[in-house]
């Protein structure tokens, strides 16, 4: 395996786009990790978003090449994660990239392939899991307070992203769509809560042929065709019999639905946005009234995004001091590789059965990461 270099874990990120800003900034947090370099397409980018956090800037293929980058952050569009992870993993370097791990399970395979092939640690956002609302569920149940897990719902709706995003279309291709794009939130939750999802079955439709841009920018009021769906609801059936309701959709102006629900045999249990590492959690026993557990002064609880006002907690980055500690203890990452291929099935899965109208098999099970208790996570600080 690949040793660090001068005792932390050397960052080369590769695409300085709007989530780099979270990444590079929430750096600083965490002990083990050093931000050493970055690159972009557009080299101007790259170039700004070094001189702002103190980094080289270097082309791709420098970046690659260089012995001081021990892990490669990819923070690119999806349409390209499986060219940048390909190529880190053929560099010797460990990778660390954004959801969704490729845009095919079949891809997916081939990186997790690779990466064990060359002793290689792999890890894969989402890492929200491991906030502080997250690590509150998984310890409510291990500790039994829903009893055994039977059912549950996830909802995960909106109206998309050309309001706001000035080039949105790519969101509305294949490898997109609410699925793809927020899916991975939900489903590592769930997975992580329920443990691996066995079958699925699902309806998939467009709202919409065409949208229309309103956001600021080079392609405002113009259209552009929807290539996939855009409104999902489907069945999950879990290893351990639970199922749960799971809708995405961009075609919804307002809704009161709760993110995520879960119901077992002693009670219920509710959880935040899992787009945020932070939010209430609230635990019902045997239909008793909802307690509340807030995360404002838990650990990658509290609010910390935007930066000048803070409504949201975001600690981007956690998933990487998780791999450096990995990397240091010979285990696998909490976000790993594994975990991410799982739902890239499920979501592929998902899909699939909306086009067919048939149930159709997860093929790639996998354990749960173990839970991050409380002194690990805060030993993870600088």
């Amino acid at each position: 395996m690949v040793e660090k270099t001068k005792g932390r874990l050397g960052i080369g990120i590769i695409g300085c786009g709007n989530i780099s800003m979270t990444y590079l900034r929430n750096a600083a947090l965490f002990a083990g990790i050093e931000l050493r370099a970055c690159a972009d397409i557009a080299a101007d980018i790259a170039a700004f978003r070094a001189r702002e956090y103190g980094i080289r800037t270097v082309s791709v293929d420098q970046l690659l090449a260089d012995p001081e980058v021990d892990l490669v952050l990819n923070l690119t569009v999806p349409a390209v994660h499986f060219d940048v992870t390909m190529s880190a993993l053929s560099a010797g370097k460990h990778v660390f990239t954004e959801k969704p791990l490729a845009t095919s399970a079949a891809e997916g395979r081939t990186l997790v392939a690779e990466a064990k092939s060359r002793g290689l640690l792999l890890g894969s956002a989402p890492d929200t899991f491991l906030g502080a609302a997250g690590r509150r569920a998984r310890r409510l149940m291990e500790e039994g307070s829903i009893g055994r897990p039977v059912s549950g719902t996830a909802f995960m709706m909106g109206r998309g992203m050309e309001h706001w995003h000035p080039n949105p279309q790519f969101y509305y291709q294949p490898g997109g769509g609410p699925i793809f794009d927020m899916g991975p939130y939900y489903l590592t939750m769930l997975v992580n809560l329920l443990g691996p999802v066995v079958r699925v079955m699902a309806m998939a439709t467009k709202g919409q042929n065409e949208r229309l841009i309103t956001a600021e920018g080079p392609f405002k009021n113009t259209t552009f065709k929807v290539g996939t769906p855009t409104n999902v609801l489907s069945l999950l059936e879990f290893q351990s019999g639970a199922t749960v309701n799971f809708g995405a959709s961009w075609d919804v102006f307002r809704h009161s639905n709760h993110p995520i629900e879960l119901h077992g045999t002693e009670g219920s249990l509710r959880l935040p946005d899992p787009d945020t590492f932070g939010g209430t959690v609230s635990l019902s026993e045997r239909g008793a009234e909802w307690r509340d557990f807030e995360s404002d002064d838990e650990l990658y609880g509290k609010r910390n995004w935007p930066f000048a006002a803070p409504d949201r907690a975001n600690y981007r980055m956690l998933g990487v001091a998780d791999l450096a500690r990995a990397l240091e203890e010979n285990r696998p990452p909490r976000a790993s590789g594994e975990l991410a291929l799982h739902v890239l099935e499920i979501m592929e899965a998902i899909l699939a059965s909306g086009e067919s109208g048939q149930s159709v098999g997860v093929r790639e099970s996998l354990t749960p990461p173990p839970l991050l208790g409380e002194e690990e996570a805060r030993s993870f600080l600088a």
